[in-house]
């Protein structure tokens, strides 16, 4: 059984990094849950549109295309 905490999935880390990631890791853990923040309210539609009902043209001038 392998008991290591951090497992690199791609590219290589030295020992040094994985101690920075580690540290960040652990600091965000002990600072446990902070003042709440206000709740935002939910959106009812996605905030991207979909392609299919866009419409076919779009000016040589837009942004969107």
């Amino acid at each position: 059984m392998n008991d290591t905490l951090v497992r690199v999935e791609k590219g290589t880390a030295d020992a040094e990094e994985l101690a920075a990631v580690t540290a960040v890791l652990l600091a965000r853990a002990a600072a446990g849950n902070g003042p709440e923040a206000p709740a935002r309210p939910r959106r009812s539609s996605a905030g991207w549109r979909r392609l299919e009902r866009t419409p076919g043209f779009r000016a040589p001038h837009s942004w969107q295309g």
